[in-house]
């Protein structure tokens, strides 16, 4: 099984980064963010590369356990 607990928790952060950035582009482009658009923007700008980062640590954790 190529899937371990580390493999998931990267896994799951990418889900989580891709859904702040997703909420955060639609808070942005309605006009009124709840939190603000600084802070809705900074929320976007962090969440964008975190979701590549946990995503490609999630990839390279499930190929060094398939053996």
């Amino acid at each position: 099984m190529y899937l371990t607990p580390k493999t998931g928790l990267f896994l799951g952060g990418a889900c989580v980064a891709a859904i702040a950035a997703v909420g955060s582009i639609f808070e942005l482009s309605y006009g009124q963010p709840d939190f603000g658009v600084p802070t809705t923007a900074i929320i976007l700008v962090l969440s964008i590369p975190l979701t590549g980062f946990f995503f490609i640590a999630a990839v390279k954790d499930a190929r060094a356990n398939m053996k």
